[in-house]
């Protein structure tokens, strides 16, 4: 990973455009609708500290080389992030392709590199998520301590989670029924009971283009993972980055058994056969047990 994404709160923010054309206006429209106070500069106030001070961000778009320079060192003296349009190297960060959804932003960026191409998978993705996907956020950030209280174990309340986000619950606030969206959200936390654990072994040893879409999903999904060190970088960068990471070593079938007794799903990279007594031992531990094969090539 080249650059590190991240996303500022807006609720608040002031955001300044200094210059003009339609480099300024297309960072203009980034920002209509959002709550931040966008703040125009066109003028020589463009080349003061203070202009900036108090700034989440700032963007510079101008064919003057002077105005550039200056704008550039006044918002650095205020310790405020710079964007410059079309000059990277002057960028302390880049523009990525947005994707707005309301609480649901999707961006794609590639350091500047190929703006095109970034537009171009953002209008693929764009396509893979609904208009609404963004009160599907919404729903959930309002009844975020109603679960906590309910489901104060992390484990049971990222499996009720998981669920109720294909739920009913999601598909009303898709719809934008809000509040038959919290009726039913409710009813779900009310009859929520906790889940068995699973162990689950998925190929390992790669490539990655021939895991299946289930080994992926349990990948993604996973509360704890086992990855030996010769797994296939690709296939580990398909996982789950906050999960628990059990090392191979201590990965005995007691222990994934003890997890999975936890209620807690257990997804182990497998990049040799397990031993006849590991398999006897989590056949006979009464979890639900899964391995996934890589897909045949043809």
């Amino acid at each position: 990973m080249d650059a590190f994404p991240a996303f500022f709160p807006l609720a608040g923010a002031k955001i300044v455009i200094a210059g003009s054309g339609e480099g300024a206006e297309a960072k203009a429209r980034l920002f209509v609708g959002s709550p931040a106070r966008l703040v125009r500069v066109e003028d020589a106030q463009a080349y003061l500290p203070a202009t900036y001070a108090g700034a989440s961000l700032v963007f510079i778009a101008s064919t003057d080389d002077l105005f550039v320079q200056a704008a550039v060192t006044a918002a650095r003296a205020a310790r405020v992030p710079v964007n410059v349009v079309d000059r990277p190297p002057l960028c302390d960060f880049t523009t990525p392709a947005v994707i707005d959804r309301g609480e649901v932003v999707a961006a794609v960026g590639t350091g500047g590199a190929s703006p095109m191409l970034a537009t171009l998978l953002r209008n693929t993705i764009e396509t893979r998520i609904p208009e609404g996907t963004g009160r599907i956020a919404a729903l959930f950030r309002r009844m975020q301590d109603e679960v906590r209280e309910a489901l104060p174990e992390l484990p049971r309340r990222r499996a009720f989670l998981r669920q109720a986000l294909e739920g009913p619950a999601a598909d009303a606030a898709v719809a934008g029924n809000m509040e038959a969206a919290e009726a039913l959200l409710r009813k779900a936390l009310s009859e929520d009971a906790p889940q068995p654990g699973r162990l689950q072994f998925v190929a390992g040893r790669g490539p990655a283009d021939l895991i299946t879409l289930r080994a992926s999903r349990a990948l993604a999904s996973a509360d704890v993972l086992v990855i030996p060190p010769d797994a296939d970088p690709e296939i580990v960068g398909m996982a789950r980055r906050d999960a628990e990471r059990v090392a191979p070593e201590a990965a005995t079938p007691d222990h994934l058994i003890g997890l999975g007794r936890q209620g807690l799903k257990v997804v182990s990279l497998i990049t040799a056969m397990p031993q006849a007594d590991a398999l006897r031992a989590y056949a006979d531990s009464g979890l639900a047990v899964e391995v996934m094969l890589a897909a045949p090539q043809v």
